[in-house]
């Protein structure tokens, strides 16, 4: 257990970050199901709308820095890839 008060405050910053990083990363897996889940349907529209949110989640998790600026990229370049393909 930490003696030094700074070592104290760090444990209490990184529960506080993990958890939120949590629940960012579970809604952005989520998200890119419902985005997959309308490609294995071919339903184009949906898959769109979805992709828009999707979108909008991984880059304001990538600005927060929950995900590196390449990881945000390729998700978001997997994704559109894969609504593309519907056509």
């Amino acid at each position: 257990m930490a003696n030094i008060k700074s070592a104290k405050k760090r444990i209490l910053v990184n529960q506080t970050r993990y958890e939120r990083n949590k629940s960012v990363k579970s809604a952005i897996k989520t998200a890119t199901k419902k985005v997959e889940a309308a490609v294995a349907n071919k339903d184009k529209e949906t898959a769109q709308a979805e992709l828009i949110k999707a979108i909008k989640l991984i880059e304001t998790a990538g600005s927060k820095g929950v995900f590196h600026k390449n990881n945000v990229a390729r998700k978001v370049s997997r994704l559109t890839k894969a609504v593309n393909s519907i056509a």
